[in-house]
């Protein structure tokens, strides 16, 4: 066999086993778990919008992506049952809003290490989820909305908004350790602005009754809501709450404020989620997740339902209302 013949042939032989691996590449189903503490309902356009980015970045579910989503409706020990049922299932990424240590453990204790994307988090370096924002060193990357350091920002907002203020309540889900953080900055804020915090906790035994009925009885003059799991099933009734007893709000997202919620301030989770398909992508072609840095929004939104103010009584200062990106009329 000659020299031409032969190179041709190993030439030939390569091109074969690159398009074979190819094949294989291309017949791959991933299987991606989605597992929250929340309500399905909740998450619901959010987990759209991660699917658009999906699609945009070529996969279409039962072609080449399952997802198999897994909600807690607010019970922990269902979201660590859950997230053991995902590592059994054996998927290739889990995504996750907020604390992904009952998904971490679970693979731990299995002997897996399965990626992690955080499509919402709080402060993953403060909680130690992450070594850093810029070289997570782990198993565990994806968005922070910057929620642990701007609950201060809405509790100036919010007493701007109301200066006679100065008994302000916290709602908040106090046994996780991003709900701790917020609370010690409040009250780190607080001081500062003339208010005495008053907490309201919901937790899964007390619930949202008896957190309200405690507001009804001590009676702030304004309510920070922490965004959790366990308050976001009730926004609505929180702000019907709110509104039945001319109590102003601050909440942490715009659907929050459509609701009837008076103000909110945060980031858009919905671009998050969108955001989160390409760290999965990157991930499902080899990237490690200890390389991809945490991303933080560059833009919040502060919104004002004029609806709500006026049927509390309360009139917004200009100079608030003209700082608003959106105003509900």
């Amino acid at each position: 066999m000659s020299q031409k013949i032969l190179c041709f042939a190993l030439c030939a032989m390569l091109l074969a086993l690159c398009v074979s691996a190819s094949a294989q590449q291309a017949g791959k189903v991933y299987r991606i778990g989605f597992a929250s503490l929340g309500e399905a309902k909740v998450y619901r356009s959010r987990v759209a919008a991660f699917r658009q980015g999906l699609r945009e970045l070529g996969y279409v579910e039962g072609k080449n992506i399952v997802i198999e989503e897994r909600y807690a409706a607010g019970k922990e020990d269902r979201q660590r049952e859950q997230a053991a049922e995902l590592v059994r299932l054996k998927v290739d990424v889990i995504v996750v809003h907020g604390e992904p240590i009952p998904a971490d453990r679970a693979a731990k204790e299995a002997g897996r290490t399965i990626p992690i994307v955080m499509a919402v988090s709080a402060d993953p370096v403060e909680v130690g989820w992450v070594a850093s924002l810029a070289r997570p060193g782990g198993n565990v990357t994806g968005l922070s909305d910057f929620h642990t350091a701007l609950i201060g920002k809405r509790l100036e907002l919010l007493k701007e908004a109301v200066p006679s203020a100065s008994r302000i309540g916290f709602l908040w889900h106090p046994t996780t350790r991003p709900g701790s953080l917020q609370w010690q900055n409040l009250q780190a804020a607080a001081p500062g602005l003339g208010v005495t915090l008053l907490s309201f906790d919901v937790t899964e035994s007390g619930g949202i009754d008896h957190a309200l009925a405690a507001i009804r009885k001590e009676r702030p003059r304004g309510l920070v809501i922490q965004g959790h799991p366990l308050t976001s099933p009730h926004v609505r009734r929180i702000a019907e709450f709110a509104i039945e007893n001319r109590l102003p709000t601050i909440f942490t997202l715009e659907p929050d404020v459509v609701a009837g919620g008076l103000m909110s301030y945060g980031a858009d989770h919905h671009a998050m989620y969108h955001r989160a398909a390409t760290f999965v992508d990157k991930i499902l072609k080899g990237a490690n997740p200890a390389d991809l840095p945490v991303e933080q929004p560059t833009k919040f939104e502060f919104v004002i339902n004029l609806k709500t103010a006026k049927q509390i009584g309360l009139t917004i200062p200009p100079s608030v209302l003209a700082r608003a990106d959106r105003v509900i009329r």
